[in-house]
């Protein structure tokens, strides 16, 4: 069939017009993609600038700035789409039914997120704190929407599921102002205990950083074949607690060394028979 040249004018103008129509909306969802980028930026931004001048912890600062930042993205996405004729009703729809297979196939890491939630909300620790967490000690990094992270002792970062430490103990060795640091001490049989306990006592107070109050803690824990042991216990800053383990050990060593109390050696006796 051929085409008049009306008509072709009239298809020509047609697909101008949706081309146009159609381009106008592209630069439009660009725009509003842009400028609502910039528009969550600076509302996050101003929440957390007020939150701040409430002086909220920073952990919790960044939970709720990463939270904030991906709801106003979800609905951003979600206007720009309504405004290219899809129905967001039905991408709604969709979104519930993707969360919910997602949340039966990432079921673990939901739980890592809403353990996340009753972490800050609870604030079992926060970040700088030094604990043992789900059989991990160090100092709080992080605490994010789905793991948590830790700096060991030896200076290595470790994540953990939010899910594992909120299942698990938690121990907080920040939470008090002080700690108290266990040790052992062994004597000989032949040591006269009263004497070494005094002397303990009066030596470790002197460590730097053990504190007066509450007084070095030393007495007999238990007895072996050897002698008596006695349990060494000073008290200190939760920063200065391996300063004063180590400087404890040294000076139950040097102190029994300088007072000359017997070595303790395991002694065994030993009875022969002679039989005529």
């Amino acid at each position: 069939m051929d085409l008049s040249s009306a008509d072709v004018v009239h298809y020509r103008d047609l697909a101008i017009g949706i081309l146009t129509e159609f381009g106008i909306k592209i630069i439009a969802a660009i725009i509003f993609w842009v400028l609502g980028r910039w528009l969550i930026g600076v509302a996050v931004r101003m929440v957390e600038k007020s939150l701040v001048r409430q002086k909220l912890d920073a952990t919790v600062l960044r939970y709720i700035g990463s939270v904030i930042t991906v709801t106003l993205n979800v609905l951003l996405v979600i206007g720009i789409l309504g405004y290219f004729g899809v129905q967001t009703t039905t991408f709604a729809a969709l979104i519930a039914a993707g969360g919910v297979a997602i949340g039966l196939a990432w079921s673990g890491l939901l739980a890592n997120f809403a353990a996340g939630a009753f972490i800050i909300v609870l604030r079992p620790f926060k970040v700088g704190d030094f604990v043992s967490v789900a059989g991990t000690v160090g100092t709080i990094k992080e605490i994010g929407l789905f793991v948590t992270g830790i700096n060991t002792p030896d200076n290595v970062l470790t994540l953990i599921g939010n899910n594992k430490i909120f299942g698990d103990v938690i121990q907080n060795f920040t939470a008090n102002p002080y700690r108290r640091v266990e040790l052992k001490a062994q004597l000989a049989g032949s040591t006269d205990h009263r004497s070494a306990i005094a002397l303990l006592k009066e030596k470790i107070a002197a460590i730097p950083n053990v504190l007066a109050e509450p007084a070095v803690d030393v007495e007999i824990l238990e007895f072996n074949l050897v002698g008596p042991v006695l349990a060494v216990r000073p008290y200190c800053h939760n920063d200065n607690y391996w300063q004063v383990y180590f400087d404890t050990n040294k000076t139950i060593r040097e102190s029994f060394g300088e007072a000359g109390f017997a070595s303790p050696m395991p002694a065994q006796a030993v009875i022969v028979q002679q039989h005529a």
